[in-house]
């Protein structure tokens, strides 16, 4: 891949991150809220994806983007890793309004969506790589995943923050879609792969369907 387009995105996202924490002005007007969205203001559903909670939100995020993003761009070429992310931006943005369309009040922000939908991508083409946790604890990159969306349910149930993990399931579904498309003899290839990391999309709409959400 090359470096300087990955280095290019994560440093928009810090820039645009830091700008937020410091004005709260600017944070409000391009967060995600659902009442600013229905009145038009649909940027929102973009410019949230590049502002984050706080540094720690920020700083999980880029790394898991820097872990993974070479993988699909070294597959795929650096076009199609772009796709991949903007899909899944588009894709978490799009899923948050369906899940929290009639909540008014409801905010989020964060990378989360397109991150995870990179994520996704690069486990399906090869969910036995390891990575570094926290840059000390090898894992398995499919645990990693599961495990991140499995989070994820909990931040959505919880609603404890301000950040979008109700995008990371939408993004989850856009990298796991475009890559499928794209490569759809995976489903031949790695039957068992593409199966474990539907679960936890599985779960989701399972726990949505029952009011569990």
């Amino acid at each position: 891949m090359n470096n300087l387009i990955l280095l290019g995105l994560i440093l928009v996202n810090v820039l645009i991150s830091i700008k937020g924490f410091n004005d709260a002005d600017f944070f409000r007007k391009y967060q995600f809220h659902v009442g600013s969205i229905r009145a038009g203001e649909q940027f929102r559903m973009f410019t949230s994806a590049f502002l984050h909670a706080d540094v720690i939100h920020l700083a999980f995020n880029m790394i898991a983007l820097y872990s993974f993003a070479p993988v699909v761009s070294e597959e795929f070429g650096n076009f199609s890793f772009l796709v991949i992310y903007g899909g899944s931006l588009i894709f978490g943005s799009l899923l948050t309004m369906i899940f929290h369309g009639n909540d008014y009040s409801y905010r989020a922000v964060g990378a989360s969506g397109a991150v995870t939908g990179i994520i996704y991508s690069a486990i399906l083409l090869f969910p036995n790589m390891s990575i570094l946790i926290f840059g000390v604890l090898p894992m398995p990159a499919y645990i990693f995943g599961i495990l991140y969306l499995l989070y994820s349910i909990y931040g959505m149930k919880a609603q404890n923050d301000n950040i979008g993990h109700t995008a990371h399931f939408g993004g989850a579904v856009g990298g796991y879609v475009i890559t499928l498309l794209k490569e759809p003899m995976l489903f031949q290839d790695n039957t068992l792969m593409v199966i474990l990391l539907a679960i936890p999309i599985i779960i989701l709409f399972i726990m949505a369907k029952v009011g569990k959400l």
